[in-house]
């Protein structure tokens, strides 16, 4: 089994981010950064299924563990990151114990899932295939994103499929979903956060998070939740400007109150 695998099963504390930037820089930069994995999000960027190996590669450099957000539940999506090398696979919007189920089989190779063999990177591009086959199963870390309605009425059902190695809850769409956004509606979203948390961990998973700040990082580790994804490197990029150009221009207010 993978570092990266019993981690997380094991429900150690782990921070990363999700890597929105298309380009190895921002990976090999966010990597050295001293988080322990990064997600390339497939899902929400400007990132093209051509450019994933580049970016699982750049961050193999700093052995930093990279997996991927895949757009939808398409077993060739999920089989084309995990061929390019992905320590993981993300799938969202998983609102049914079926639609577990399907993700497990497009992530393991059998007796435990219909996963394809190819030649891709993973498997040295064909040379080390037979060595691939034995570990792959054993290392790669399947999280599902809860973030529907659906997905928290069926969150026992959804927590009890075998191969599931993480729950992972989406907070945004979730909000969304539940009508969790005006009045009230913190309470009820933190409320929804808590009942799948719990049932996920009642069941033997681990549970992440996205959090847009690690404000409240500490109080969703006490409730159990051991996977945090923190931002974007984009979201982490522009709050760092914003706070150097502010701090630049309170500067120079300083000093010229100090020369008048």
């Amino acid at each position: 089994m993978s570092d990266f695998r019993r981690n997380c099963i094991e429900q150690k504390l782990l921070v990363g981010t999700f890597a929105a930037i298309p380009h190895p820089v921002a990976i090999e930069v966010t990597a050295a950064s001293g988080i322990d994995f990064l997600c390339i999000d497939w899902e929400h960027s400007q990132i093209g299924r051509e450019r994933i190996e580049d970016l699982i590669r750049a961050a193999d450099v700093h052995r930093v563990p990279a997996m991927v957000r895949v757009p939808g539940h398409a077993a060739e999506d999920i089989a084309a990151v995990l061929d390019a090398g992905a320590a993981g696979v993300l799938v969202p919007r998983i609102s049914t114990a079926e639609e577990a189920r399907a993700a497990v089989r497009a992530t393991r190779y059998p007796p435990h899932g219909a996963r394809g063999v190819g030649p891709g990177r993973a498997a040295a591009y064909g040379y080390r295939i037979p060595d691939y086959l034995a570990k792959a199963n054993a290392e790669l870390v399947l999280a599902i994103q809860v973030e529907t309605a659906g997905g928290l009425a069926n969150i026992a059902e959804i927590a009890a499929v075998e191969g599931v190695d993480l729950i992972f809850i989406g907070p945004g769409d979730l909000s969304v979903s539940i009508d969790a956004m005006g009045p009230g509606g913190k309470e009820r979203l933190d409320a929804a956060i808590g009942t799948i948390a719990q049932t996920a961990l009642s069941a033997g998973r681990a549970v992440g998070i996205f959090r847009p700040s690690p404000d409240d990082v500490g109080a969703w580790a006490q409730a159990g939740i051991s996977f945090f994804v923190l931002a974007s490197d984009t979201i982490f990029l522009g709050a760092a400007m914003a706070a150097g150009a502010d701090a630049a221009r309170r500067g120079k207010q300083t000093a010229q109150t100090r020369e008048n």
